[in-house]
């Protein structure tokens, strides 16, 4: 008999719980909708109106090639790839980059294994009041393989690689942040 109550117990707890996510399930917005539930501006509305300023580094550099990425890369997820509204927030990004072996081969002391990583921080300003509303801090780390001890090349664009998979992970956290700021307000 208590076999009974026991089962009867679980159907009960399950039923309970398919109740809550059913009650639930219509508090979520979908983050890249095409439309509001509550009627404002979409997510991308609001992404094309995001100002990205030039990214400083020092000219000619590998980093001044990095900055280009990242703002690049801003830019296409703000607008994707359309035309920019008319400007409401300015975003102000900063970077600094890493490199360190991980693995040298220890008859010639050269690498086999590099890490590259950039630092980034950012903040968000409403232009109209110049009042900073979102700040915020995040990095890559990404490793890439030197095939052949004799072959710069090949090491060069393992490097130009990683960095350029480095400045997309900064530029899609960045617009992750952003899209969780326009959207939820924090």
């Amino acid at each position: 008999m208590w076999w009974r109550r026991e089962g009867i117990g679980r159907y009960l707890r399950a039923a309970a719980a398919l109740a809550v996510a059913a009650l639930a399930a219509g508090c979520f917005q979908p983050l890249y909708g095409e439309r509001s539930p509550t009627g404002g501006p979409i997510l991308r509305d609001q992404l094309s109106a995001v100002d990205v300023l030039q990214i400083d580094a020092p000219k000619g550099t590998d980093e001044a090639r990095i900055a280009v990425e990242i703002r690049n890369a801003l830019l296409y997820d703000f607008t994707g790839g359309g035309y920019a509204a008319s400007p409401t927030h300015r975003l102000k990004v900063a970077i600094s980059s890493t490199r360190a072996s991980i693995i040298v081969d220890v008859n010639t002391s050269r690498p086999d294994i590099e890490n590259y990583g950039i630092n980034a921080t950012y903040s968000l300003s409403e232009i109209a009041t110049g009042k900073v509303v979102v700040t915020g801090q995040t990095f890559s780390r990404v490793s890439y393989d030197i095939p052949g001890q004799e072959q710069r090349f090949a090491r060069l664009r393992g490097l130009r690689d990683a960095e350029n998979r480095a400045a997309k992970v900064i530029a899609d956290n960045i617009r992750s942040r952003l899209s969780s700021y326009f959207i939820a307000g924090t």
